[in-house]
């Protein structure tokens, strides 16, 4: 292992997942979070993966996509398709998975290619028009059983969603981290500028997109696993919508935020269950409110990070 990996800020990464973990499993053990909870728990999961790869490409990048419900519904039928065909079990699951994952990443450099050469409301319709014609192409295939959609088995747990979160956000923070990352950075906030310094700023947007329509994919594959049924109709329009609110409630270019607002969302929902006819009324001002008093969203493009909170500590403690 390298040294520099055995960092003060990564042991205390390290110690706060472990700790999360802890906590969870032992409330679920107390009977705290019931069956009902958990379910709660495993889709918060998955929307935290969905809107960390979102922002990947929104985000980080600047681009505006309203094609990702596609890229997890490929996800989703080509783990449910495994299971059906070949093993319902964990091993058709991640073999779904690696197949989702590798028809996403194909797809994308060929939605990619021409339409990130477009920018803003251009963009946004050509990614959504492709998220479209995925669902419909799907729709229409004799093997996924069109609008029936699949019946699956239940095999992901909460303890699988959790470690996944945890590996689709190293990967998505150490991109942003990386030099292809700060080159996205860079085009996020200016192309004109980025490309005038050299960056070849389709490249890097090809990268980032290809990258979140992967993890993107993953989501939909635990999705599959976790809640017995999937359908076509669950991958519409309205799905990229419910991923973009979370982004944008979180703020864009925010890992942390997506991680606080994917958690807030998820429990306003669990919570106003009982109430079906306020709990779109509720959850819809809640969103105005953020907006208009946190336009940027909840965090901004800031980050919770451990170095800047040692940083602190030690100029608090020369201040003394």
């Amino acid at each position: 292992m390298k040294k520099g990996l055995l960092t003060k800020q990564n042991l205390c990464w390290v110690l706060l997942v472990a700790v999360v973990f802890g906590a969870l499993q032992g409330l679920i053990s107390a009977g705290i979070i019931n069956p009902i909870y958990q379910t709660a728990l495993m889709q918060i999961g998955i929307n935290i993966i969905l809107a960390v790869s979102l922002n990947l490409i929104i985000g980080i990048t600047g681009q505006f996509s309203l094609g990702h419900a596609g890229f997890m519904c490929i996800g989703a039928y080509a783990t449910g398709v495994m299971m059906k065909q070949g093993s319902p079990d964990i091993m058709g699951v991640l073999i779904g998975m690696a197949i989702g994952m590798a028809i996403s990443a194909v797809i994308a450099l060929i939605v990619a290619v021409p339409t990130l050469r477009l920018r803003g409301d251009y963009l946004a319709i050509a990614t959504l028009g492709f998220g479209e014609i995925i669902r419909i192409v799907i729709l229409n295939m004799d093997i996924t059983n069109g609008a029936a959609g699949l019946v699956l088995p239940k095999v992901v747990t909460w303890q699988m969603i959790f470690i996944a979160v945890v590996i689709c956000t190293v990967v998505i923070v150490n991109f942003g981290t990386s030099a292809p990352g700060r080159a996205c950075i860079a085009i996020r906030e200016d192309e004109i500028a980025a490309e005038a310094m050299g960056i070849n700023t389709t490249k890097y947007k090809i990268i980032a997109f290809v990258i979140g329509a992967m993890v993107a994919a993953v989501a939909g594959s635990l999705y599959a696993s976790s809640f017995y049924v999937i359908k076509p109709e669950m991958y519409t329009f309205n799905k990229s919508i419910d991923i973009l609110v979370i982004v944008v409630f979180g703020g864009m270019g925010s890992v942390t935020g997506s991680f606080i607002a994917a958690t807030v969302i998820g429990l306003i929902n669990t919570f106003l269950q009982s109430f079906s006819s306020i709990r779109m009324i509720v959850y819809g001002a809640v969103l105005v409110l953020i907006m208009i008093f946190r336009p940027s969203g909840l965090l901004g493009t800031k980050e919770f990070t451990f170095s800047a909170l040692f940083e602190k500590f030690e100029k608090n403690k020369e201040g003394k």
